[in-house]
């Protein structure tokens, strides 16, 4: 039995579908865990927090408001992924350069929040 797990995938912003180009990058903000040495060896280890962010590639539309999408702030960004999982993040803002591509019509986004969850 075969199952799908990459490929097809979709971006909303508060609910508006996005369309989206190739692949996104996703983290939950899970603290990341760093080795704590020691001359005598590992002491333990220590965390540091991580912002949840999902960001990627999208094509520009005729219709989009690419200002307005740059000034985004308190968002629900939802990405739906191939494998059934849907990435929710909550009370996100733009972060991204804000730089458009006009041979492919391309905006870079990133996306930061206070929470992201698999569901």
């Amino acid at each position: 039995m075969s199952h799908r797990r990459a490929g097809i995938i979709f971006l909303k912003i508060n609910g508006e579908v996005q369309d989206i180009k190739g692949s996104a990058t996703y983290n939950l903000g899970r603290p990341k865990r760093e080795a704590m040495l020691g001359a005598d060896g590992i002491h333990g280890y220590s965390e540091v927090p991580q912002v949840p962010f999902i960001e990627g590639e999208i094509t520009d539309r005729a219709d989009m408001d690419v200002a307005a999408f740059l000034n985004t702030t308190d968002a629900t960004i939802t990405i739906e992924l191939a494998n059934g999982k849907v990435i929710t993040l909550r009370e996100a803002w733009y972060a991204g350069e804000g730089t458009v591509g006009t041979d492919e019509a391309n905006i870079q986004f990133r996306f930061e929040g206070m929470s992201a969850e698999e569901v």
